[in-house]
Formats: C-alpha cells, sequence, structure tokens
C-alpha cells in the first residue's frame, strides 16, 4: 500500500527526477528551505534531504541528465540568458565540447541516442533558426547533418536577440531579451514590447518567430521576465503575488523607459502586444500608463478580474485556493480587483486598441474581450475586433494565424506610422 511521506504546499516543490543507480534513493529538484530550486538526493522513507548535487546562487536548476548504460549523472541543467549545463562526468563534457567545436555559435542538445551510447542525434538551434539535426558518432566523432528543419529561413537575414537587464524602480533586477532590425541605426527605432504569458513562465534566449516576423518589419522587440517570472527563485516568484497591474507591471514600463533612455526605442512610436495574461498586460498597459504607447495589441487577454476568476474553467478548480493566493480574492480583494481590471477602468484608454480572441476559447472567456471592446467603442476609441470562432485559448488554425499576423502588421504600421 502507498503510504504518504511528504506535504508540501504550492510554494514549494519537490519533483523526483530518477532513482539512484542503487535503487534506494531518489534524486529530485527541490526548493525547500532554499530560495532556488536545486538538484537533491532524497531518502523516500523519510523524505530527508540526504545530499545537494548542485545548486546554482543565480537561478533555478531545470533537471538531471544521466547515462543509462554506465550508470553515472552526467549533467545538471540550468537557465541563465540561455541554457547552461554543470557537467558531473568528464565524457559527457568532452562530447559536448567537441560538437561545440564542430557548430560554434549554436545551442547543441543531444535528444536521442541508441542503446550502447555511441550514438547520438543532435539538436542545433539558435536565436536566429529553429537549427539543424545531426548524427554523432561518439566513436569516430564524425558529425553528419540529417536535417535542416527551416531551409528557406536563411540565419544571415534573421535577426540576433541579445540578453538585456535592468534595474526596476523598487531596485529588483530585471532581467529580458533586446531583437534590433538587421540593416537600421539602433536609434529612435519603432518598438514592440511583447510580455509574456503565464504570468508564471519566462521568455528565454531562441528562435521565436513572432519576434522575428516584428524585427524583419522594422521594430525592436523588447522582451522582459518581470517579477513572477519562473527560474529567478521563490522570492522573485512570490513578489508578482496579487500585483497584476501593480508592481508586475511597473517592471514592464520600466523596461520600456530603460530602452528609451538608451537612445533605442522612439517614445513616439511605442507598441505593445501580448496574449493572455500578456494581453492582461498590454491592457494594463494602456489603461495605467495611458501616454506611454502609440498602439496595442490584446490576444485572449484578460480584461476583468472578477469575471476571469469566476469563468475559469473546470480543470482549473483544484487551483483555486492558489489562484486566490497568487491573484486574489473576489471577496477579499475586491477593491484590488476593481482597481487593477481595464475593463473597469476603461475611461483611462484612449490608445487604438486591435483585440483578437477565440470563441471557444475555455480559459480566458469570450467575454473578456467583449467587455473591454463594447466599453471603448461606446467612448468613440478605435478599436479592431477580430473574432475566430473555431479557435480555443490562442489561434491553431493556419488561416486564422494568417489572418491575425496580417492584421497586426497592418495596424502596426498605421499607428506607429512605420518608415520604409
Amino acid at each position: 500500500p502507498f503510504k504518504k511521506v511528504l506535504s508540501t504546499n504550492f510554494r514549494e516543490r519537490v519533483t523526483p527526477e530518477f532513482y539512484t543507480f542503487d535503487n534506494k534513493e531518489i534524486y529530485a529538484t527541490s526548493n525547500i528551505g532554499r530560495d532556488k530550486v536545486a538538484i537533491v538526493k532524497i531518502d523516500p522513507a523519510t523524505a530527508k534531504e540526504t545530499e545537494t548535487i548542485y545548486e546554482n546562487p543565480e537561478v533555478d536548476v531545470d533537471g538531471l541528465a544521466f547515462s543509462k548504460k554506465r550508470k553515472v549523472l552526467t549533467y545538471a541543467e540550468y537557465t541563465t540568458w540561455h541554457e547552461e549545463r554543470k557537467y558531473l562526468d568528464p565524457q559527457t563534457e568532452k562530447m559536448y565540447s567537441t560538437i561545440e567545436q564542430k557548430l560554434p555559435g549554436y545551442q547543441i542538445d543531444l535528444v536521442g541516442n541508441d542503446h550502447e551510447e555511441d550514438k547520438f542525434v543532435v539538436s542545433a538551434t539558435s536565436d536566429r533558426t529553429p537549427g539543424s539535426r545531426y548524427l554523432f558518432d561518439a566513436k569516430t566523432n564524425e558529425l553528419t547533418k540529417l536535417v535542416d528543419v527551416t531551409p528557406w529561413l536563411k540565419e544571415d537575414q534573421l535577426a540576433p536577440m541579445k540578453p538585456i537587464d535592468y534595474q526596476s524602480r523598487d531596485g529588483l533586477t530585471i532581467h529580458g531579451y533586446l531583437t534590433l532590425p538587421l540593416g537600421r541605426d539602433p536609434k529612435n527605432l519603432p518598438t514592440v514590447m511583447i510580455p509574456h504569458g503565464g504570468p508564471w513562465a519566462r521568455d528565454e534566449w531562441g528562435y521565436d518567430p513572432e519576434v522575428q516576423f516584428l524585427a524583419n518589419r522594422g521594430y525592436a522587440v523588447l522582451q522582459v521576465n518581470f517579477r513572477g517570472s519562473t527560474g529567478y527563485g521563490r522570492k522573485f516568484w512570490e513578489a508578482s503575488f496579487k500585483q497584476w497591474g501593480k508592481t508586475m507591471q511597473d517592471d514592464v514600463t520600466d523596461g520600456v523607459q530603460w530602452l528609451i533612455k538608451q537612445g533605442i526605442a522612439d517614445p513616439k512610436r511605442l507598441a505593445i502586444y501580448g496574449g493572455s495574461y500578456g494581453g492582461y498586460a498590454t491592457l494594463a498597459g494602456v489603461t495605467y500608463t495611458p501616454d506611454l504607447y502609440a498602439a496595442a495589441v490584446d490576444y485572449v487577454g484578460i480584461s476583468n478580474l472578477f469575471t476571469f476568476m469566476k469563468t475559469i474553467p473546470p480543470y482549473w478548480k483544484p487551483f483555486l485556493d492558489q489562484m486566490h493566493e497568487m491573484v486574489g480574492d473576489p471577496e477579499k480583494d475586491k477593491d484590488l480587483f476593481t482597481a487593477m481590471s481595464p475593463a473597469l477602468n476603461a475611461d483611462k484608454i484612449k490608445t487604438p486598441l486591435f483585440v483578437a480572441q477565440g470563441a471557444q476559447d475555455p480559459r480566458v472567456n469570450k467575454a473578456e474581450s467583449d467587455q473591454i471592446v463594447q466599453s471603448l467603442r461606446k467612448r468613440g476609441v478605435d478599436v479592431e475586433y477580430m473574432v475566430k470562432d473555431n479557435e480555443g485559448h490562442g489561434f491553431s488554425n493556419e488561416e486564422n494565424r494568417f489572418a491575425f499576423y496580417e492584421a497586426t502588421e497592418a495596424f502596426l504600421a498605421k499607428h506607429l506610422k512605420q518608415k520604409s
């Protein structure tokens, strides 16, 4: 029979990775008793940690890898501005080093191997390409290309994504990424801020087709991991609790202001675009900083915290108490919800807005978009509204994705007066 050995609350995290090679203990990722997630060894009988395998002082550790054949730990993986590894095995480190020397400038991942661990499928990606796949022979060090994922995309025509960081107004270090259009002087550029969804997720370095699309059209693109973004430890994550529209939004605003101070962003040609929570951040941006943005694109975004919490899908119900702690309780935090719901403060909005919504969205109900559109249209604010009846939380059908991006391109060009 099963026996409970450990209970945690949602702020704590213990994720078993695999058994030790003698099957007596468990390797796991854990943040119990620490701010950053670390790799630990746990006694399954007592749930007590017996050893710390690896922890990083700056970021959470994502996972642990091993050799099934040789029965050794090979590396711990973590993400700073890009994916990195702490090697625990010299043979593995040497193999990665050999491949990286053959493919300089690419993020290397081994995504498959044979039982003998002699041959490996290699993924080589970067910020400018979804990359290629290779076969690596560990005995001969021979590397053979298998396929280019998108041979029609030319890397030299795509824009590099650079890591950035800045200080928030209350002293937090916020990390992010800046992608600049090729062939343009990086001064007074029309700029699109893209706050990520989640919000308890993060942006990472790598190929992003939306970012490349916008950079190709001449826009600087800024992405920031505002407080609440994952990977930076528990304290940074918890700093977002009940801060929708408040300090979380300040981090986004501070990023835009930082880019203006760098002389890169044209303060008169700024747009904000995001989906899901990023859609909320878009609406919050034009509600609480109404003079900052010249255009905004809200994609399946939340507009009213009261109705959002009332219409959460059934599969979210077990997380309702958690959501009340992280976002707020509609009863106990009524004043907060009223103040931080863009739909209830739409009289402040004057920025031209493009809203896109799936009619079948179970996560962010169509009523979220309807509310904001109706409120603004009553006041004569410029709103474009695209509803796709056969879509849910984000557009999946190719014809709808084409329609959305074509409309977004035209909308941004119109309101940011993009120069050719």
